[in-house]
């Protein structure tokens, strides 16, 4: 059976785990796996497990692990993922991970970075962040800005700034990764699988970093 490369990028929200998974896409031939954008079209396509996520998600409650985790394996499951993958936003708590981990083959081979970030200067990356409306490209006005105010670079659509990347919404949701992070984080380094990686280094940088780890030039931490 085919080797799967496997990728699982970890860190706070606007770490920068977007950017170098769609950077790694391209570097290693593997499609990125976005948890978020899984939900979305899941519920979009009106598939059976998006239909339930929808149910849960009109009264008003958060979507289960159990849920999350079966619509993340029947997208693992698609043809391009047969050589591996990367794993943007997932998972994001210790009971996911576990189900995550119970769907692996044997001849899987895992590689899980953390982004290390300052959360100071991580608020300030955030609410400076603008996101493309049509194809989520993500930009900020202070360190990486599109050639055209307002305009994607990529698809030349609308940027926005999110509801969400105002800085008390960044701080509760901050609060509530690093009741997790820890977790995580022991939870690979008893597998290991896990290395960190400094996340405020420019974005050049940072992919350097974790092409090294995934070629197992660096070690974990």
């Amino acid at each position: 059976m085919t080797v799967r490369n496997i990728v699982i990028l970890l860190g706070p929200p606007g770490a920068g785990k977007g950017t170098q998974a769609r950077v790694m896409m391209d570097k290693l031939d593997l499609p990125q796996i976005a948890t978020g954008d899984m939900l979305r079209d899941a519920v979009t396509e009106k598939t059976r497990l998006g239909m339930e996520a929808k149910k849960v998600l009109d009264a008003g409650n958060l979507v289960g692990d159990d849920i999350v985790a079966a619509i993340v394996l029947d997208r693992t499951s698609a043809p391009d993922c047969a050589r591996g993958f990367i794993l943007d936003g997932y998972p994001r708590n210790l009971a996911q991970a576990k189900l995550f981990q119970a769907e692996l083959r044997a001849e899987d081979h895992l590689t899980v970075i953390g982004l290390a970030v300052e959360k100071d200067s991580l608020v300030k990356r955030i609410t400076s962040r603008i996101t493309c409306r049509q194809c989520s490209a993500v930009y900020n006005s202070e360190v990486r800005a599109p050639r055209v105010e307002g305009v994607c670079d990529r698809c030349g659509g609308d940027l926005i700034h999110r509801s969400d990347d105002h800085e008390e919404v960044v701080w509760e949701r901050l609060r509530t990764f690093s009741a997790q992070a820890e977790l995580l984080a022991e939870f690979y380094r008893s597998k290991g699988v896990y290395s960190k990686v400094d996340g405020m280094s420019d974005i050049g940088r940072v992919t350097e970093d974790i092409m090294l780890v995934i070629r197992g030039v660096a070690g974990t931490a």
